[in-house]
């Protein structure tokens, strides 16, 4: 069986959401990033959970997100805080937002994917943990403005 390109597309989708589960799932309970990302590969990505059966994942992109949004969450965070009304910093925004915005950091710095998918990819996830807000709109501006601090070239 032949991975269409919107298949790959789909499980880079799956990827994205993914990380933004896990780096939230780590934030909340403590753990290493090791263990929770063996926990989604293992688990989560293509298993059943919870009597659901979940997408494939885009493995690759997957760790490339959690990896980098570990490693220069120093670096998101405070790309994250500029783009943010100076009032609210990124310790008094919704957990499950500052991993998102963790993750969309790490796929702007790691540069290889257009920062217009990124931001569409992670304004959807979004959309879809907060579907009665207005988050869309709000995380849709805080990563113009990060995409833009961190890709000038591409703009």
């Amino acid at each position: 069986m032949s991975t269409t390109q919107s298949d790959k597309r789909q499980m880079r989708s799956a990827a994205r959401l993914y990380a933004v589960q896990a780096l939230f799932q780590m934030e909340a309970s403590g753990q290493t990033v090791d263990k929770v990302r063996r926990e989604f590969e293992d688990w989560r990505m293509g298993g059943v959970y919870e009597g659901e059966e979940m997408a494939e994942g885009d493995i690759p992109l997957f760790r490339r997100l959690m990896e980098g949004a570990v490693s220069n969450q120093a670096i998101i965070d405070q790309m994250t805080d500029r783009a943010l009304v100076e009032k609210w910093p990124i310790a008094r925004i919704d957990p499950t937002l500052r991993a998102l915005f963790r993750a969309a950091g790490a796929e702007l710095i790691e540069g290889t994917t257009p920062p217009r998918v990124v931001i569409n990819e992670f304004v959807d996830i979004a959309k879809a943990f907060f579907p009665e807000g207005r988050e869309g709109k709000f995380v849709n501006a805080v990563l113009d403005h990060m995409a833009r601090e961190a890709r000038p070239e591409a703009f």
